[in-house]
């Protein structure tokens, strides 16, 4: 007999698996998870009930500081191997077509489409899981070798939609229909819709239910990108280094702490700042300034939890925007992402 409870009773089973994943023990949260596996519970409700609600909270102790990187590191880790221990308990016979699922040229979040090829797995389809970072070349010269029925890309971080965009279209004329999902698609999918994909799921339960009915219907839509046909985007890439120094340079001079960074912490802001110019070159490619202000929420909310005033990422925006007085919707973008944290700052 199988069985079968509401989601909120695996509430005691969440809590579990999250502090077995806190103190990086593999073996006792795998064992947890294949012992309620054997008491009857189904396995898709395991993997979308159990393993992906923990592995939010994960991020979200990250992001908190509650937990470091290594401590986050882990945790994924042994979560990946608790799917890999549900996949094998669970064979499944093949019912339906085949279903490539792959991660966008580098986006190293692969948890999220795992879950995905696994649910259409256990659903009856064939499924190719192709992992972590796929590039573009590699994935079509395998979708013409394979030729599946569909291909799932996953795109967490939006800054990577201008490289989802080259390896959607890639897959397209392939003539393999395209199904997307991830957080990097924004709110409903809004960048999906912008990219022109045949179709966008928000989960994986939703995609198997997209691909189980008459999926896809007609050719894809038209992308709305006719905005790249001025040079600001290419022109924006080639500066970006640029960019990152000028921004660094004001930080220097307007934030007093950093002149006492040691190499480390100079190294780290000078990532971010490339972070932040990576994030402000995916507005412009999608025209969308919600993608830049949120990643400064984000970024707000991130230094706040370490203690560092948000209000500081408006000395490197500033300095962007006095360089870049000849990139309108660049200047657009960033005039959107200082007004966001000085409302935020007045209403601290």
């Amino acid at each position: 007999m199988t069985l079968t409870r509401p989601a909120d009773e695996l509430t005691e089973e969440r809590d579990t698996l999250f502090a077995l994943l806190g103190e990086a023990d593999e073996h006792a949260a795998t064992d947890f998870v294949i012992r309620l596996l054997d008491n009857g519970v189904e396995p898709e409700r395991l993997l979308l009930e159990l393993v992906a609600p923990v592995q939010v909270r994960v991020g979200e102790h990250w992001a908190a500081n509650r937990w470091t990187v290594a401590q986050e590191h882990a945790a994924t880790h042994i979560s990946e191997r608790v799917v890999a221990a549900l996949s094998t308990r669970t064979p499944v016979r093949h019912s339906r077509g085949h279903v490539v699922v792959s991660c966008m040229d580098g986006e190293w979040h692969a948890l999220s489409a795992r879950l995905v090829a696994e649910v259409l797995r256990l659903r009856g389809w064939r499924t190719t899981f192709l992992g972590a970072s796929v590039p573009a070349s590699h994935l079509v010269s395998y979708l013409h070798q394979e030729g599946p029925d569909v291909v799932a890309l996953s795109c967490a971080l939006p800054v990577r939609l201008p490289h989802a965009h080259r390896m959607i279209e890639t897959c397209q004329r392939t003539g393999v229909p395209v199904l997307v999902g991830g957080t990097g698609f924004g709110p409903g999918g809004r960048w999906a819709r912008t990219l022109g994909v045949d179709g966008w799921a928000p989960g994986a339960a939703a995609a198997a239910e997209l691909l189980e009915g008459r999926w896809p219907v007609g050719a894809p839509p038209r992308p709305a990108l006719d905005h790249l046909a001025d040079d600001e985007y290419p022109s924006l890439l080639k500066r970006r280094d640029e960019l990152v120094d000028t921004a660094f340079a004001a930080v220097l001079r307007h934030v007093p702490a950093a002149a006492g960074y040691d190499e480390r912490q100079r190294e780290a802001t000078e990532e971010d700042l490339g972070h932040l110019v990576d994030f402000l070159a995916a507005a412009v490619y999608v025209e969308d300034s919600e993608l830049f202000t949120g990643f400064l929420d984000w970024t707000a909310a991130i230094l706040a939890a370490r203690k560092v005033p948000p209000s500081t990422v408006l000395v490197p925006l500033r300095a962007c925007r006095a360089a870049l007085y000849d990139f309108p919707r660049a200047r657009n973008h960033l005039e959107a992402g200082i007004t966001r944290l000085a409302v935020e700052r007045k209403d601290q």
